[in-house]
């Protein structure tokens, strides 16, 4: 199984998460439960000087923190084998907070749920993304 540590110098090491900012909050193992934060940054943003989170980073960090809720189980990165996400209200001028929780661990396939909130705990997003776990 993979630590808190683990995933974070696995987020740093990539370009892409790495560009995202994300930063591991907690991982709690007996619920099978990942917290990571992401930071507004001006690339991030819908419309420039607007504050407001495009709808792309937002489903990116869903698929990337619902990935490492399986990965640390399983000990590596998977990929994605489907993915959805509905945005339920905008994000401006925070952070995300996301908090993915593992659903199945199977032999071939893994699913996680994902909510993403504000940094003042308004649920903004959620998503579900199947994972192959073989």
């Amino acid at each position: 199984m993979m630590t808190e540590t683990d995933i974070q110098a696995i987020f740093d090491s990539s370009p892409f998460i790495a560009f995202l900012g994300l930063k591991v909050v907690k991982l709690d193992t007996a619920t099978q439960e990942l917290t990571v934060r992401a930071p507004m940054r001006p690339e991030m943003a819908r419309e420039a000087g607007t504050g407001q989170w495009h709808g792309g980073p937002i489903a990116a960090v869903i698929d990337t923190v619902g990935d490492f809720a399986l990965a640390y189980l399983v000990g590596k990165p998977l990929p994605t084998v489907n993915f959805r996400v509905d945005y339920l209200r905008p994000a401006i001028n925070t952070d995300l907070v996301a908090v993915a929780k593992v659903r199945r661990n199977g032999k071939s396939v893994g699913i996680a749920d994902v909510d993403v909130f504000n940094e003042a705990g308004v649920l903004l997003a959620i998503g579900r993304a199947t994972y192959s776990t073989l």
